[in-house]
C-alpha cells in the first residue's frame, strides 16, 4: 500500500506542475499513467470516472480524487488530492505575483499569444482521449460527434446534451 501511495503522490504532483491551461490538459498523461503504466484500471473505467467527475458539482478535476479513492481508498484520495492541487497552487501564487510585477512589459502579450494554441491543443488531445475510451461502437462515435458539433455550433446548454445522452444510455441504444 505504501508503494502505491508513493506512486500516486509522484504521479499527481508531476501532473500538478504540467497542468498548464487547465486541469483537462493533463488527462492524456493521467490516463496513460493510471491505465497503461500502472494498470490500476481499464480505459473504460477511467472514462467512466471522468464522466462521473464531470457530472458532479465542484472542481472539474474531481477525477483525481476518484482515482485516488479507487486505487487506495481514503489514503489514496487524500494523497492524490494534495499531490495534484498543492504544487500547482504554490506555482500559481508565485507566477501571479511575477505576472503582476511585469504587467507593463511587451513580452507578456507575446507569451500569452503563444500559450493560447498550446492550451487549445492540450484540451483537444484530452477530448480525443476521452472520446476514444468511451465510444466503443459506431453508434457511440456518432453520438459523440453529434454532441461535439451541437456543443460547438449551437447555443444549447450542455445540461440538455447531458440529459439527452443519459436518456440514450438508459435505452441501451448503441451498446455493443
Amino acid at each position: 500500500m505504501n508503494d502505491t501511495l508513493v506512486s500516486l503522490a509522484a504521479i499527481f504532483s508531476q501532473l500538478s506542475l504540467l497542468a498548464f491551461g487547465g486541469g483537462n490538459t493533463i488527462l492524456p498523461e493521467m490516463q496513460r499513467q493510471v491505465v497503461d503504466v500502472h494498470h490500476w484500471m481499464p480505459a473504460s473505467e477511467f472514462s467512466a470516472l471522468f464522466a462521473l467527475a464531470q457530472a458532479a458539482p465542484g472542481s472539474n478535476l474531481m477525477i483525481v480524487t476518484l482515482i485516488g479513492w479507487h486505487v487506495a481508498g481514503w489514503p489514496g484520495m487524500l494523497v492524490t488530492s494534495f499531490a495534484k492541487f498543492g504544487p500547482s497552487s504554490l506555482v500559481t501564487i508565485l507566477a501571479m505575483h511575477a505576472w503582476d510585477r511585469f504587467k507593463d512589459r511587451p513580452w507578456r502579450r507575446y507569451a500569452q499569444l503563444g500559450l493560447v494554441p498550446v492550451t487549445a491543443g492540450l484540451v483537444a488531445a484530452s477530448a480525443a482521449l476521452i472520446a476514444r475510451a468511451s465510444s466503443p461502437t459506431a453508434i457511440a462515435w456518432a453520438i459523440t460527434a453529434f454532441t461535439a458539433v451541437m456543443a460547438t455550433k449551437t447555443r444549447i446548454h450542455p445540461l440538455w446534451l447531458l440529459a439527452a445522452g443519459s436518456l440514450i444510455g438508459l435505452t441501451g441504444f448503441g451498446q455493443g
